[in-house]
């Protein structure tokens, strides 16, 4: 009998719980790829479970793992009505855990249709290529409306400008909810655009994890693996407007995602709330608040795990940044200390690894004119520790 996908999610929580850091990595990248494919009704076969299995295990690496699976569907000779579906899923979700087995992430135009090419690679003729005519889909939570996506004429220009407006932007001055708020407008923007023919959603969820990441945030993977359908409806409707109805976007599904994924919260997130005009049993209990209503300002004891230190060397080191770009000399200078070697192994080294500090050259760590800042996730943190 075919697992649900409930059952294949728990297939891997021995490697989450208790596995070595390598089986950990590559089990929540499987988790996280095998889940994505929710948002477009997919679901993978029992071979691709077994298959990511032996690639936890160490068994075989991830590309022999994508090999055996692109055999798998060459050879089948008995075929059942799903197994165009099933194929997709598998390959799909193949290729998004070698993404997210690798650190590797450009930030550009470029970088996006490449994320594309290696999510569909063997899948989709169009891979990586930015459509060339304009879409409309109906959705089930704007009552077979549609958002307004981009024109396709206009595609790479305005991918280009969202990109470089969110690479301007300046966190200092934000605190956590600011910011929040503010990265899930900038996902949605460009989910808004959906500069390919299929897969955006997909797409739009691993360059999400990759710059989040990139942020300094350890991202909660268990968010993309069990809501993402509810991701994507909040990306509908943080998009949707219709004045002659009198309905206006509305972020906050989306912020309460975003909240769960980055501070640890646990918003209620149900996809029959986002239904325009729900029936009264449907509503949100909760209450929908407008974009202009403040998030509440306390962190619950979960989220301290996610954003908080108990590492005092850190929090010393987060304080002494502050919003400056520093060399490790007046860094050393500020907090006191005179041997470089140890203040690179207990004091720096640990707050760009745990995602709080990054460098201003990344790419040429040796550069003559290094310095360090903090990253979104070391600036949130100092925001709270300047209230203390």
């Amino acid at each position: 009998m075919a697992k649900n996908i409930k059952q294949q999610y728990l297939d891997f929580d021995e490697y989450i719980r208790q596995g070595e850091p390598e089986k950990r990595e590559r089990a929540e990248a499987w988790r996280v790829a095998i889940g994505l494919q929710a948002v477009d009704g997919l679901k993978t076969s029992e071979y691709l479970q077994e298959t990511a299995r032996r690639n936890i295990e160490g068994e075989i690496t991830i590309d022999e793992a994508r090999e055996l699976v692109k055999e798998y569907y060459i050879k089948k000779t008995a075929h059942d009505n799903d197994d165009a579906d099933k194929e997709e899923a598998d390959r799909v979700s193949g290729n998004i855990s070698k993404l997210l087995q690798t650190d590797a992430f450009t930030y550009s135009v470029a970088g996006l249709a490449a994320i594309h090419r290696a999510i569909f690679e063997g899948v989709f003729k169009h891979a990586g290529r930015f459509r060339d005519y304009d879409i409309s889909k109906k959705e089930w939570v704007l009552r077979n409306d549609t958002v307004l996506y981009g024109r396709w004429q206009d595609l790479r220009m305005t991918v280009e400008y969202d990109l470089e407006q969110e690479r301007q932007f300046d966190y200092t001055a934000l605190n956590k909810e600011q910011m929040i708020e503010h990265l899930a407008r900038f996902v949605a923007g460009l989910w808004q655009i959906h500069p390919f023919g299929e897969g955006n959603t997909r797409t739009t969820a691993i360059f999400t994890i990759k710059y989040l990441r990139s942020l300094g945030f350890s991202v909660n993977n268990d968010m993309f693996e069990h809501y993402s359908r509810y991701f994507r409806n909040a990306l509908v409707r943080a998009n949707y407007r219709n004045v002659q109805k009198g309905i206006n976007a509305e972020p906050i599904f989306l912020v309460r995602f975003f909240r769960n994924l980055l501070l640890g919260e646990t918003n209620e997130l149900k996809n029959r709330y986002m239904i325009i005009n729900p029936p009264e049993e449907w509503k949100d209990a909760t209450g929908t608040r407008t974009s202009t209503e403040q998030v509440p300002e306390q962190v619950p004891e979960q989220a301290q795990d996610l954003l908080h230190t108990n590492n005092t060397l850190i929090i010393e080191l987060i304080k002494v940044i502050g919003n400056e770009e520093l060399s490790v000399s007046q860094l050393m200078e500020r907090t006191g200390l005179k041997h470089r070697p140890n203040f690179i192994e207990y004091h720096l080294n640990p707050a760009i690894a745990d995602g709080y500090i990054q460098l201003l050259y990344p790419k040429s760590p040796r550069h003559p004119r290094q310095k360090y800042l903090l990253t979104v996730k070391g600036q949130m943190l100092y925001q709270e520790l300047t209230k203390q």
